[in-house]
């Protein structure tokens, strides 16, 4: 191109004035590059001017949104028409409010009133380098304008201002259209977005490097191939060749100018999302198609994430259970990955294992065979959720059938079909509560971004599950109040705590909520009860509540006992236990108070009624000594007068001329006196014993053959009656013993038995050897005695109800009196029922061991 002379004045540059720039009519190719750029730089305005130092000449103008283009006229110079036709530089302002020399440029007036966010503007060049003409870019907050600048826009920037300025080398140089192409190319091929040109048959006519680099096909493999079988899938072919129809049909795309995001296929066959902007312009009466594209795998990617992230926000914002914010977590964070299936496995609370809780699987997989319903728990280390836990790191397995580590649930997982798993700690502060499990039936690469978000997405849900537990903690730390309160109420008891500080000072913890009990009324919430206590306590027991006090103090626990004035007035005994704990380095005290007033007066009460007790027992043994001696007395006066009267009685029955009705009175006198005599004796033998007078005749002697004598003594009398007297006696014990006293417990004995057993029974009399001693048995079939009245059956003149009920008569002497001849000998009595009906007697004496054989 030729050098284009500036000139000062109102005249424009030789060049440029003979371009007849400012009388020709618009030039549709400016036109779409505007619009084109305004779209692809997604800017709310751009448009290109010839410029110099004296002159500024709007020439188009437009933004993606459809902003209306000014007219072409002329403006006066400004600041900034001279600084870039000085400077020869791009001038880039990201901050417009604090510089305002963008204001000169007349494109400010699209903006209708909006206000700008960022400016840029680049110098159009001639060949020889002097500049002229500009291309502004401006951004605004209300429009489609980023309102930054990246290396990347910049550079896109650029390659459109040197379109634009070969277009205005067209109009210097109309018969430059070769250089023009060539121009054109170089722009394309420093572009960062793919560009595509295609013919309305779907034949690539262009094809620039940055489409090579993301689609993998040469300029030269791709050119003259159908579009479709280079970057098309297969799905979205149909409706690509029904699109290019309509255009072949009507000239006109529904999508030319618009902003679209859909699928793309590279040479590999991998699918990827893409974002093309569209322009169809009709090229010697046939459409062409223009096409910028550029991959948005990682703006897909960064918003899956950012959705993932949105998604368990609301799952964990809505849960009201760890349980139900696990699941939630899982099946959001698996749906928006598009993963196979997601699982949350957690700790327990003893850590001997991890359990899996829950987990989710895409609907249209059946991984029953690796997910199932039964509770899986693995032991630390096992497994990937184990090799998390133990390890606290992540992990990431590329494809589970290449990977050496041959972990639990390995074959299930391969037989459905997965290969990537990842795995991530969920953490409360160092310590792992859980596990979250990600696998995909696809091979997936290790992806920092994925990684990073997971990991947030499960501190998110590690701070939830701290957040609800320190929740359910307060929840049954309030609930186990209100319960210790309601107990507590319940109880007469006042329960205190209090803590003792480094520098001993008392700081109340917690009392209970009613006091009336022990101190007489209601003392405040939090009070000093070391120091309420001192302050009301009894002189006299002072002493031993400080050194009560000093025991604690020491870290020992306590009690003591104490009286003290109430809120009423009224003294109370008080009695107080306490128990120092320690948690880290504070000193803790719990304590109890009861009122023990009522034990005192029993206490005090106890000692007037025992003083009393002893008082009566003391007269009662006089009482009883008086009776002893008083039978004693009475019994040994009576036996004189009995004597006689039965040897008179004896005398008048010798006589031959008595009378038969006087003998039989006689008879009657002797055998009352008789009885009467028996009486005084078993009373006189009673006083004896019970006085310790009665001296035994003790001396060897065979039990068997005094047992036998009063067996064959009494057998006329049991058959008399009709019973069976049947014996059972060991030879060979012998004893020391009174034979006379021995021989009357077995008369009172055998006599009780026949007098007691009605006709047709049996007395059994028996004699053994044990280890206690000797042993007799006196047994029978009679009467019996009731149960209840076993423990009184030696008393004396006791007699049993059933005695009494045949009418049996007697003195309820004799049991009492063959106690005491068995216990003078050192043995025991006892009287238990028979099986079957009847009472049987045991007697265990001392005897002398068995000899040998």
């Amino acid at each position: 191109m030729t050098a284009v002379n500036s000139v000062r004045g109102s005249q424009w540059p030789g060049a440029l004035r003979a371009t007849g720039l400012p009388g020709v009519p618009e030039a549709p190719s400016l036109d779409r590059l505007v619009r084109l750029a305004a779209r692809v730089l997604n800017a709310a305005v751009v448009s290109v001017s010839a410029v110099d130092r004296d002159h500024w000449l709007l020439l188009d103008a437009a933004g993606p949104s459809g902003r209306p283009a000014l007219r072409r006229q002329d403006f006066p110079p400004s600041p900034l028409s001279r600084h870039l036709v000085d400077s020869g530089t791009p001038l880039v302002i990201t901050d417009p409010r604090g510089d305002r020399r963008w204001q000169g440029d007349p494109a400010v007036r699209a903006l209708e009133g909006e206000e700008a966010t960022a400016y840029a503007a680049f110098p159009l060049r001639t060949a020889g380098g002097e500049v002229l003409g500009v291309m502004s870019v401006i951004d605004t907050a209300a429009g489609a304008g980023s309102g930054t600048w990246s290396r990347e826009r910049t550079e896109t920037a650029e390659g459109f201002a040197a379109t634009a300025e070969s277009q205005l080398a067209l109009w210097l140089a109309r018969d430059e259209a070769v250089l023009t192409g060539a121009r054109l190319q170089m722009i394309l091929e420093r572009t960062p977005y793919a560009f595509i040109s295609i013919a309305v048959t779907g034949t690539v006519t262009a094809w620039n490097a940055a489409a090579e680099r993301l689609f993998g096909w040469s300029s030269e493999e791709a050119v003259g191939r159908d579009v479709a079988d280079l970057i098309i899938p297969r799905p979205l072919r149909q409706a690509h060749y029904e699109g290019l129809r309509r255009v072949q049909e009507t000239g006109r795309s529904a999508l030319a100018g618009q902003r679209l995001e859909m699928t793309a296929v590279d040479r590999n066959g991998r699918e990827f999302p893409i974002e093309m902007v569209l322009q169809v312009n009709t090229e010697y009466g046939e459409s062409v198609f223009h096409a910028f594209l550029t991959d948005i795998s990682a703006r897909r990617r960064k918003e899956i994430l950012r959705e993932a992230q949105h998604a368990v926000a609301r799952v964990l914002a809505d849960a009201s259970s760890t349980a139900q914010a696990a699941v939630g977590t899982v099946t959001a964070v698996t749906r928006a990955l598009g993963w196979a299936c997601g699982e949350y496995w957690r700790v327990e609370p003893d850590e001997t294992g991890i359990t899996r809780v829950c987990s989710w699987n895409r609907p249209d997989l059946d991984l029953s065979a690796f997910t199932g319903d039964d509770p899986v728990t693995l032991p630390p280390g096992q497994g990937l959720p184990g090799l998390v836990w133990v390890t606290g790191r992540d992990a990431w397995i590329r494809d589970l059938p290449t990977d050496p580590k041959d972990f639990a649930r390995r074959q299930s997982a391969l037989q459905a079909g997965l290969h990537t798993a990842v795995g991530l700690p969920v953490n409360s502060g160092h310590k792992v509560l859980g596990v979250l499990a990600f696998f995909a039936d696809t091979i997936e690469d290790p992806d920092e971004d994925l990684v990073a978000t997971l990991d947030a997405i499960s501190a998110h849900l590690g701070r939830y599950k701290e957040r609800r537990r320190a929740e359910e903690l307060t929840l049954a730390l309030a609930a186990s109040r209100r319960h210790l309160d309601r107990i507590i109420n319940q109880l007469s008891d006042f329960v205190w705590t209090i803590e003792v500080t480094a520098d001993r000072r008392i700081l109340p913890v917690y009392t209970s909520p009613d006091s009336t009990g022990v101190f007489g009324g209601t003392i405040p919430r939090g009070s000093n009860i070391l120091r309420l206590i001192r302050e009301h306590i009894h002189p006299d027991d002072i002493p031993a509540f400080e050194a009560y006090r000093t025991t604690l103090a020491s870290g020992e626990p306590s009690e003591v006992e104490f009286r003290i004035t109430g809120a009423d007035g009224v003294v109370r005994w008080l009695w107080t236990r306490a128990i120092p704990r320690r948690e880290d380095d504070r000193l803790f005290i719990d304590g109890i108070s009861t009122n023990v007033t009522e034990r005192h007066q029993l206490a005090e009460e106890r000692e007037r009624l025992l003083v009393r007790e002893q008082e009566q027992v003391r007269r009662l043994r006089e009482l009883d000594r008086m009776k002893d001696e008083l039978v004693a007395m009475v019994s040994h006066e009576l036996r004189s007068p009995i004597g006689a009267i039965r040897g008179y009685a004896e005398m008048l029955l010798d006589e031959p001329g008595l009378p038969d009705e006087h003998r039989m009175f006689v008879d009657v006198i002797d055998r009352k006196s008789a009885h009467l005599q028996r009486l005084v004796d078993d009373l006189l033998d009673l006083a004896r014993f019970d006085a310790g007078h009665i001296n035994l005749d003790s001396r060897q002697l065979s039990l068997a053959e005094l047992t036998c004598q009063a067996a064959d003594d009494h057998r006329p009398a049991a058959e008399a009656k009709g019973l069976t007297l049947d014996t059972d006696l060991v030879t060979g014990v012998t004893l020391q013993a009174d034979p006379v006293r021995l021989r009357q417990v077995l008369d009172n004995l055998l006599s009780n038995a026949i007098r007691y057993t009605p006709p047709g029974g049996t007395v059994f009399l028996a004699v053994r050897h044990d280890d206690g001693g000797a042993v007799v048995t006196v047994a029978d079939t009679g009467i019996g005695i009731p149960a209840e009245q076993y423990p009184q059956l030696f008393d004396r003149f006791f007699r049993a109800s059933t005695a009494l009920q045949s009418g049996i008569k007697g003195t309820g002497l004799g049991l009492a009196i063959t106690r005491a001849i068995v216990e003078a000998h050192g043995g025991t009595i006892t009287a238990t029922p028979r099986e079957g009906g009847g009472t049987v007697f045991t007697v265990r004496l001392p005897a002398d061991p068995p000899a040998e054989s």
